[in-house]
């Protein structure tokens, strides 16, 4: 009898799960294990949203486990020791797992597969489980990766991808390895609100709902904030209830604009992927540095936390910030003029904002969500650097009638359009009518500054 240990990390699905296929075709039976790594949690990496979010995601794994015979089994502790206590108890001739690309998860990896060896036990590490391409499947000439998005789609969109692999059917898993319970989102604590399901199951619902109603128009709304166009598949694809691979080519089968624009977006999560491979200090470092010397000190301070709390003076920054505390997650649009607004017209380091969309966004992911901030400051991969996002201009574009505005902001319903992206123009009387507080630096203000600092005054 063969045996094989399939070990889930961010790819908590059964539909396109090439560890799993690989291990079910190879062996008699497979221990599906997941492992409540303790190295994460130390980290703070377990924030309450994805906390709550991983929880509904192992329930849905372990009811489809066992709808087809098996169980999830859940440990707790150093990764590398419970794969090895499972090895051991299991008797397991082989592990299967996806392949990461953070620093943590290749040191991971060398360590379980040392530790593994010293076992005799071999371990497989499967691509395009987490990514739809392989990071260092699409490299330029004279380089390890692409530093520049529009020469790496251009190539990425020539690739091959596999066909995504249906479920299994049956998975038979062995009697004698413990489990702990598998968590539930009622026990996690200081979860936001608004805070979506998750599982396969809400995953696949999602897409197909995309597929038949949204995707079409995705070219034309996906900048519409009040529209709220996008597919907010992210934290699917963030805790892999999503196959990459299976989502593209369901999008490229629907075709048209909509779907083309789609596609281009989990192009540039490969994109971010494909530099954290190459460069795992991307993860903290500026990966160009512009030199810059970012302000501290109280006022600083002060901005900082007029910023996470929306209270800025700015609506549409303020909505964002507000939609992301309330759902855990943050309107793409609003994620690029938050970042923009900390970044250049607060001239605050982008780490600062990254460590706060961390603690809050279900989907919070080490690639995409340090490589995005560092786009937006300036220190990562735009070939513009120095671009600043207005946020009064981008509100009246992406947000016309303020209705996103007067949803997060609800102090300010009462402000007609004209008005409801300028509310500090408004006048005596008027003006005192709202709780809401004038702007805490003035845009040319902080154009200046931020020129100045970057030396392009």
């Amino acid at each position: 009898m063969t045996l094989s240990i399939v070990l889930f990390t961010s790819d908590l699905r059964l539909h396109d799960h090439p560890p799993l296929r690989a291990a079910l075709d190879g062996s008699t039976a497979v221990v599906p294990l997941f492992v409540r790594d303790q190295g994460i949690a130390a980290s703070g990496f377990t924030a309450p949203n994805r906390a709550a979010f991983l929880a509904d995601c192992l329930a849905d794994l372990d009811t489809g486990l066992r709808e087809r015979g098996g169980r999830l089994v859940v440990r707790s502790g150093d990764v590398v020791e419970q794969v090895c206590a499972v090895v051991a108890e299991a008797d397991a001739d082989e592990v299967h797992m996806a392949a990461g690309v953070s620093a943590y998860a290749q040191r991971r990896e060398e360590r379980l597969r040392a530790a593994l060896e010293a076992e005799g036990c071999r371990l497989h590490v499967h691509d395009t489980v987490i990514t739809a391409v392989a990071p260092g499947d699409v490299t330029p000439a004279a380089s390890d990766h692409f530093a520049v998005f529009t020469p790496y789609y251009r190539h990425w969109s020539q690739q091959h991808l596999r066909e995504a692999l249906a479920a299994p059917r049956v998975v038979r898993v062995p009697d004698g390895v413990g489990s702990e319970e598998v968590p539930a989102r009622e026990k996690v604590a200081g979860v936001s609100e608004g805070l979506a399901a998750g599982g396969e199951g809400e995953g696949r619902r999602r897409l197909t709902a995309w597929l038949r109603g949204g995707i079409g128009s995705y070219d034309d709304r996906h900048d519409d904030l009040a529209g709220d166009a996008t597919s907010r598949l992210s934290p699917h694809l963030h805790f892999g209830t999503l196959s990459p691979v299976e989502l593209v080519h369901r999008a490229r089968a629907a075709g048209g604009p909509g779907a083309a624009a789609f596609v281009r977006q989990v192009a540039w999560r490969d994109f971010h992927h494909q530099v954290l491979a190459a460069r795992p200090a991307a993860s903290d470092a500026d990966y160009r540095t512009q030199r810059d010397r970012w302000r501290s000190g109280t006022r600083a301070e002060q901005d900082i936390e007029a910023w996470k709390r929306g209270r800025t003076g700015y609506p549409v920054v303020d909505a964002a910030m507000r939609q992301l505390r309330h759902e855990g997650w943050m309107h793409n649009r609003g994620r690029l003029l938050t970042a923009s607004f900390l970044t250049k017209t607060l001239y605050v380091d982008w780490r600062v904002g990254a460590r706060y969309f961390l603690e809050l966004l279900v989907d919070g992911d080490v690639a995409n969500n340090q490589l995005n901030w560092q786009w937006m400051a300036g220190t990562g991969t735009d070939t513009r650097p120095n671009r600043v996002l207005n946020p009064v201009v981008q509100g009246k574009r992406y947000d016309p009638d303020g209705a996103y505005v007067r949803r997060w902001v609800p102090e300010l319903e009462g402000l007609t359009d004209a008005s409801v992206h300028e509310p500090w123009k408004l006048r005596g009387l008027e003006r005192a009518a709202y709780d809401y507080p004038d702007p805490v630096v003035e845009l040319s203000e902080g154009l200046a500054r931020f020129k100045n600092a970057r030396g392009r005054l």
